[in-house]
Formats: C-alpha cells, sequence, structure tokens
C-alpha cells in the first residue's frame, strides 16, 4: 500500500511508490487520487506497468492519492477485488485499502448482511467500510476507530476522503506502515523501500494500535486500540519486504545476512563442501551470510530471469511450477563436479525446491546440500500469507530426513526460532517479538483461528 497527502504529482508518485512495491502483489493494482475534492480511480489485472501503461496522469492530476497491489488471499481474483475500493454516498465518498486478513470476517459479514448490507466483493477488505459507514456514521476518527475494534487479526489500512488521509496499523504490529516526508507532502508505504523510490525521507512507523490523520494541518496521532506485545510477522524477514527496507529500524538485508550466519553456526557445511549458491532473490542475502560464516566462497549458482514474478505468490500451483522453470537456470560452469550448499529463504510445499534441487544435479553437482534460513513451516497462516491448510505444507507432514528424500537433497537442515529471533530483533525484550506461528504454532491473536477464519 501506498499514499500521499499534499503534492501537485500525487497520482505520479503513487505509481512509482506502487512500482517499488510490486513484489508484495502481482495479480492487480490501482490508485485512488483526489481531483478537486472527487475521488477518482484507475485500476486493472497485472502488474503496475501494465495497468498504468495508457493512463494519462494529466487526468488525474491531485495533491491526494492512494494505492493498493493486489496479493490474494481471501477473495476471488475478479476486478471487483482490486484495491483501493471505492465507495459512495450520498454525503460523502471513501477509498480503502487494506494489507492483511481479518479473521473473523466471515462472522462480521454475516451481522453486516442481516442488517442489510449488500457487500459487491469478496474481499475481507470492503468489510471494515460497512462498519464505518454502520448507522448513517460520518467517516472520522471515532467512527474509524469503532469500526477497527471489531476486526480481529492482522492488518495495515490506508483510507482516503475529500479532506483527509487515514493510515491504521492492527494493535500487535503483525506487519508494518511507516511514515515518510517528501519536502512538506506525508507519505505512507508498507516498506520504507517506496520511500526512496521517490525520494521520501523516513520519519518514523506506525505504532500498534494507532489511527493517523493526515490533513491541510499536518498529521496527528489518537489510539484506537491498546497496544499489545510487537510480533513482526517473521516472513517480512524471511521472503516478503526487499532487501533495501528497513522493517521495525531493521536492514532486510542485514537481518538476512545474520540469518545465514546463524544458520552456519547451527547447521554447519559438510567438511568437503565446495561452494555456497542462493536461491535469487531473497535467499542471497542468507547465503551470503552462510558462506562468510562457514569461509567458504560464496558463488552465482543460479540465474534469475529478471522478467518472471515471484512464484511464492502466484495464486496457483499449477502456475508456481511453470513460473519456476521460467525463473531460474543453473550456472553449470559453476557448479559442475562441485558439492554444493544450497540456500533457501524458507520451504512451504515443497516443489520449487524439489525442483531446484534436481536442475542442479542435471547440470552436474555431485551433491546438493539444502539450508533453509529460517525454521520449518509447519502451521497455517491466518493472517495475509498464502498458507491456508496443513495438508499443503510439507513440514507438516513429514521428518526434515523425509523432506531432503522427498526434493532429492543430500542433506537439509533449517534455522531455529532463536537463531531468527537472534538475526531480526534489535531488543529481545518483552514488548518485542515476531509473529512465528506459521513455524511454531503459537498464534498472538487470541482467538481459535480454525473454527472463525474462513477462505472464500
Amino acid at each position: 500500500m501506498f499514499g500521499i497527502w499534499g503534492h501537485e504529482k500525487a497520482a505520479e508518485l503513487t505509481y512509482y511508490g506502487l512500482h517499488a512495491l510490486q513484489h508484495r502483489g502481482q495479480e492487480g493494482a490501482g490508485i485512488v487520487v483526489n481531483v478537486g475534492g472527487e475521488l477518482k480511480a484507475h485500476k486493472g489485472l497485472n502488474l503496475v506497468n501494465d495497468v498504468f501503461k495508457d493512463v494519462e496522469f494529466d487526468q488525474l492530476q491531485g495533491r491526494y492519492a492512494i494505492g493498493h497491489v493486489r496479493y490474494s488471499t481471501q477473495g476471488q481474483d475478479g476486478i471487483e477485488n482490486v484495491q483501493p475500493l471505492l465507495f459512495h454516498s450520498q454525503t460523502e465518498s471513501m477509498a480503502l485499502a487494506h494489507s492483511g486478513n481479518i479473521i473473523n470476517a466471515y462472522e462480521l459479514r454475516g451481522q453486516l448482511e442481516k442488517q442489510g448490507s449488500i457487500l459487491q466483493t469478496s474481499s475481507d477488505t470492503e468489510i471494515l467500510a460497512h462498519l464505518i459507514k454502520r448507522d448513517g456514521q460520518d467517516i472520522n476518527e471515532r467512527s474509524i476507530s469503532k469500526a477497527l475494534n471489531k476486526l480481529h487479526g492482522a492488518y495495515t489500512y490506508i483510507i482516503l476522503t475529500k479532506d483527509k488521509l487515514y493510515a491504521a496499523l492492527d494493535p500487535h504490529g503483525i506487519f508494518t506502515l511507516s511514515i515518510g516526508l517528501l519536502g512538506d507532502s506525508y507519505v505512507i508505504a508498507s516498506e520504507t523501500c517506496a520511500f526512496d523510490q521517490i525520494g521520501a525521507t523516513f520519519v518514523r512507523d506506525v505504532l500498534p494500535g494507532e489511527l493517523i490523520t493526515i490533513d491541510n494541518n499536518g498529521l496527528k496521532s489518537s489510539r484506537f486500540a491498546k497496544q499489545e506485545k510487537r510480533t513482526l510477522c517473521a516472513m517480512e524477514y524471511v521472503y516478503l519486504s526487499r532487501p533495501d527496507s528497513n522493517e521495525n529500524y531493521v536492514n532486510v538485508h542485514a537481518s538476512r545476512k545474520q540469518m545465514g550466519k546463524e544458520l552456519a553456526k547451527e547447521a554447519p557445511a559438510p567438511t568437503n563442501a565446495d561452494i555456497v549458491i542462493g536461491v535469487p532473490d531473497s535467499s542471497i542475502s542468507a547465503a551470503i551470510g552462510f558462506a562468510e560464516e562457514s569461509g567458504l566462497p560464496y558463488e552465482m549458482g543460479i540465474i534469475k530471469n529478471r522478467y518472471v514474478g515471484r512464484t511464492f505468490i502466484k495464486p496457483s500451483q499449477e502456475l508456481r511450477e511453470q513460473g519456476v522453470k521460467m525463473k531460474l537456470s543453473p550456472v553449470r560452469g559453476i557448479i559442475e563436479g562441485k558439492r554444493v550448499i544450497m540456500i533457501d529463504d524458507s520451504i512451504v510445499r515443497g516443489t520449487t525446491s524439489k525442483r531446484i534441487v534436481q536442475m542442479l544435479k542435471d547440470a552436474g553437482a555431485k551433491e546438493v546440500h539444502v539450508r533453509i534460513a529460517s525454521p520449518s513451516i509447519e502451521h497455517p497462516c491466518y493472517y495475509g500469507i498464502d498458507m491456508s491448510t496443513y495438508e499443503e505444507l510439507i513440514a507438516a507432514n513429514h521428518t526434515a530426513g523425509e523432506i531432503a528424500e522427498i526434493i532429492g537433497a543430500d542433506s537439509i537442515a533449517f534455522l531455529s526460532e532463536d537463531g531468527l529471533e537472534k538475526a531480526v530483533l534489535k531488543d529481545r525484550s518483552i514488548n518485542q517479538g515476531l509473529c512465528t506461528a506459521c513455524m511454531s504454532g503459537g498464534y498472538p491473536i487470541k482467538e481459535k483461528e480454525e473454527k472463525n477464519f474462513h477462505f472464500v
């Protein structure tokens, strides 16, 4: 998500901000801009470049805008679910962008329908808009806070009206939302890399349970909920975020590199290993750290086709597998005849790892020892990552030895949760932690997720 307040080229800057955030979603993109007090939207299915290739930004001249790239975990793939969602009433309009999952969405949808609401999408995003406007309430801090308090889950929101921009983060702070400045203009983004893209300066993160209000008088902070112990999503560091972003004031590349070093301490390379390679792109930092700690050379053993998107976040397994074939190629001259340590950031379903190991062996690798720079993923995620069932998770159903056999590796080892925390957390105090629910099964939000959460 991206939002900007008070810049004459708000729509264009939002376009560039979404470019920087493209890795977070590839199914659709959209921008809503305030043009003379009227909210106008342009959105479509596909990558940012494709959605906006024929757009004349002169037609979207306004000083306030928000944007979104879609990665679906709830809702169908149609254009109606591409955000920002735009709502009009007799008195006011509102655009809404959301990231994360509302785990009580099914229950809330049922309540709203009983009260006469007719929802136009299958996404959980729309629910907040109906809650805000229930009983004819105006859109303001009070109605937004009241609505947010009915939600359970992990979420970030940006809301645009004709005269204000709002941003909110769930009380556990499972994802990040950052505030920046570009001259006198305020910027909100899911990752700080978007600030670098447009030349903005990072100011601070939105706090868990905080509601930010921005208007022509400046920025105002209020609290819609008590801040719980911060449990930032571990997968942000492991996979989701760009390496040049800072998450909770920690650089993602530096944390991944340290993950690799911790992994080398916990699961050293075999004594006869020749080289360390990483699976592009999110595993490169960890591979460099592993190689440094091990005293082995780091080599570029796999090349990525830059014109193929991220395979993990493709919406079907068939597309993921086809994407792997197109995306990665072995460097035969580097790996042939070598005993290779292959560093990957995570294993979810195992199909990608199996194809990569086979690819390396077909290219002449003597041995392939797999080291994973995160703990094994054994539990579903209910908070915003597309890992919804135990059945699809290879580590939930197999031991490490069985996984090695399934993917064709000569050995496999995973980073421990303690090693992950050492690499990521600046302050391992009682108020700072990671959401490792998909790894440990310890869900930070005190709900019976399996009963409350319905994938639609």
